[in-house]
């Protein structure tokens, strides 16, 4: 229930951290996978390891996140590449503001909405598209986070662009569960990755998040990957427009 073998997967974000581990872990299941960020020199090196223990089970793709014809280009070279798409992974964000969401700038609301939001959708639709025209179904994952849960510290306008995250994953769900796609969200806690370095490199917000945490640690990222895989495989065939927590039981609190 958990083989992925003969599917093929589209990974954003995957140069590093959750996105790079999925893409691994999708690979070792059985799946081939397209990994994309925006720049070539941190994806490449991933793919090139990849493929030196999976022969030709990875391709680089560099793309924008947050622009609509770099998500039909992504698909277009995926299905051209591998031949179909079972699987499509938002997993790209950008945070540029920290601090109350009183100081925040309209750029800063810009550039979090293009990428956490509307790139999410623009791959949402492109893969959907692709999908529907397969026939088989397919499952899209929303990485969100607990933030769009509650709100996080100084991170306001990212946990809004989460909420809608989540938002939009429940509304996809309702609309393509009758082409047997199922859409669900994945919402992480605080994970030791480079994106959330700032906050547990921090001695006193790193403790402050453990004391939060039932587990009492923070997080690593292949913790995450087997929910990604869950959500990515024939085990998930019924469940569609879940956000599933991997926080250690922090929102519990």
């Amino acid at each position: 229930m958990l083989d992925l073998t003969g599917k093929v997967a589209i990974v954003t974000g995957a140069s590093r951290g959750i996105g790079e581990e999925i893409a691994r872990t999708y690979v070792a299941a059985g799946a081939s996978v397209v990994i994309s960020s925006r720049k070539p020199q941190n994806i490449e090196p991933v793919a090139e390891a990849i493929n030196n223990e999976y022969p030709g089970k990875a391709l680089a793709v560099v793309a924008h996140a947050g622009k609509p014809e770099n998500a039909e280009r992504l698909v277009e070279t995926t299905v051209n590449h591998f031949g179909r798409l079972d699987i499509a992974v938002n997993n790209a964000a950008t945070n540029p503001h920290y601090g109350p969401l009183l100081t925040s700038e309209e750029s800063q609301w810009d550039k979090i909405y293009e990428v956490n939001v509307k790139g999410y959708y623009w791959l949402c639709a492109a893969a959907a598209q692709q999908m529907k025209k397969q026939g088989e179904g397919g499952k899209l994952i929303n990485v969100a986070s607990i933030a769009g849960l509650r709100p996080g510290r100084g991170m306001g306008i990212y946990s809004i662009s989460k909420a809608a995250v989540i938002m939009m994953t429940k509304v996809l769900a309702a609309e393509l569960g009758p082409d047997n796609i199922q859409v669900n969200a994945i919402a992480p806690g605080l994970f030791k990755t480079e994106f959330s370095s700032a906050l547990w490199q921090d001695e006193r917000m790193a403790q402050r998040a453990i004391n939060d945490t039932p587990l009492g640690r923070i997080g690593e990222t292949e913790e995450l990957a087997g929910i990604a895989l869950y959500l990515a495989a024939s085990a998930s065939n019924f469940t569609t427009g879940a956000v599933i927590t991997v926080d250690g039981g922090s929102t519990i609190r």
